[in-house]
Parts: structure tokens; sequence; C-alpha cells
């Protein structure tokens, strides 16, 4: 009779343990191949742990971060470049009006524009030679000075005068006049010197005694009432009157009722003379 030795008991629980021990790997593996059929199986569900795990449709790190997500096309996008504002033209400026010391004596100081410009009419029989002069520290544009006198010098309303006259501009060498723009105080001074007193009305004037014709730089910047905002056309008239005594040509009164003032009338002062009332006019020939 065999007995139950206590080395048959161990060996009888061992082999129970080890069937236990197969069928829980039986069931894990069975386990496994469930999910891992889920996870492959196009026709299964998608467990919670894998939808966890998968990136947001678009998203990127910024997203997985806790940051919101970025449109592509709006990381693509740059700054607009600031719009730079366009120069202003010569008709611009020129009916533009600017801030001058009606009381200002600037330093004296004449200094002559650079460049040179050539004259409209070159077979003119008669050529003149001139050159533009603006005081130094003035505070206006030399430049727009020197191109308005030209132009007006030169335009077919002008003192032209069908392409008898001419002017060309130059800035250094012989010279027939030159065109000065200058503070109230130097104009006055200038004009003294052919004895002209413009202090009453602050005018402009042609020192006949000297090479210059004094535009006063208040009236230019500033134009004048018989003008109103018509700042350009007054500018034109200041050239045109003053280069106008220079060739030698004297003061005119209104023709008529509504005519156009003769561009030798002191227009700066008035436009009403002897009971009669003209309008502005800036040319010498203003027909053409």
């Amino acid at each position: 009779m065999r007995g139950d030795s206590p080395g048959h008991r161990r060996a009888k629980g061992g082999w129970g343990r080890t069937l236990a021990g197969i069928g829980a790997a039986a069931v894990v593996t069975a386990l496994g191949v469930v999910v891992a059929v889920r996870m492959v199986d196009p026709d299964a569900g998608v467990s919670d742990v894998s939808d966890a795990a998968q990136p947001a449709p678009g998203g990127n790190e910024e997203l997985r971060d806790g940051g919101a997500p970025t449109p592509p096309e709006a990381a693509e996008q740059t700054p607009a470049e600031p719009s730079t504002p366009p120069e202003p033209t010569y008709d611009e400026l020129l009916s533009t009006m600017f801030e001058l010391d009606p009381e200002m004596t600037g330093s004296g100081e004449l200094v002559p524009v650079e460049g040179t410009a050539e004259a409209v009419e070159p077979e003119a029989a008669t050529q003149l030679r001139y050159r533009v002069d603006v005081e130094d520290r003035l505070g206006l544009d030399p430049e727009l000075f020197a191109e308005a006198v030209h132009r007006t010098l030169n335009d077919d309303r002008g003192w032209t005068n069908d392409g008898e006259r001419s002017f060309s501009r130059v800035s250094a060498g012989d010279y027939d006049f030159i065109v000065t723009l200058a503070s109230p105080g130097t104009t006055a001074d200038w004009c003294a010197r052919s004895g002209l007193d413009v202090t009453e009305d602050n005018v402009s004037c042609n020192s006949s005694n000297t090479e210059r014709v004094m535009i006063n730089a208040w009236r230019w910047a500033q134009g004048s009432e018989t003008y109103g905002d018509d700042i350009a056309g007054y500018r034109q008239m200041l050239i045109n009157h003053e280069v106008g005594h220079r060739l030698g040509y004297g003061h005119l009164t209104c023709p008529a009722e509504g005519a156009l003032a003769p561009v030798m009338m002191q227009q700066t002062k008035f436009l009403e003379m002897n009971g009669v009332t003209c309008r502005p006019n800036p040319w010498p020939h203003p027909d053409n």
C-alpha cells in the first residue's frame, strides 16, 4: 500500500498550481487577442485608450501644450508694409499757404539756388539770363520758388510776348537780374536802396538801382486779401508784376468794371480804382 508521502503531496499541489497558471495565461492571451483585434480591425470600435493616444485632427504641438490651433494660412501671413504717402506735386505746393512772421528780418545772407533751367524760346530775339537767390534760414523751399519763377516767366501767358523774349536761369556767371526771395526786413532794406518804402503795406519791389527784383517772403507765403484762397495765382502775379518793372513796364489802372486787372496794376493792395473794380489776373497776356 502506497502511502501519500509529503513529497507526493507537494507534487500534486504543484501540478494543480501549474494547471491554474496555464489557465490564467490562456485567459490573458485571449484578452490580448481581443484587444489586438479591436485595435486593428477596421470594423471594430476604437477603445477609449487608443482615442486618447491619437492627436486631434489638424492639431499641432501648440494644441497638445494647451494652446489654440493655428490655421496654416495665418501662420504664413506677414505684416503689411506701411504705405508711404506720395510726394506733393508742384501744383499742390504752389497752392499751399506757409507760415511766416510778417515782421521777420532774416540773416541778410542771400544764397543762389543751385541748378540751371533752359529757356523755352532759345531762338528769341531778346534772351535774358536771371539768377534766383533765397535768404538763408528763411524756412521756405528754395527749389519750389526757383521752379515757380522759371515756369511763370516762360509761360505763354507771361513776358515771353509770343516768343519775342526768353528767360533762362543760371546759378553762376553772367546774369541780367536776380529774383530774390527775402524776409520783410531784408526786402525793405534792399527796396530802400532804390528809394522805395515797402513797409507800410509789407510788399515787394523791383530795386532798380540794384540787380535785385525783391519778392517779400511774407507775401509769398501768405498771399493777399485781393486773391483770397488763390495763393498760386497770387504768386504768379507777384513774379510777373515785379519782373515787369525790371523789363521797363510801369503801373496800370483798372480799365473797366469786371475786366481782368492788368498784371501791372497794384493787385496786392487793391482791385478797385476810380470807382471800377477789376478781377484778379496773374498774367500779362491771359488770352494766350
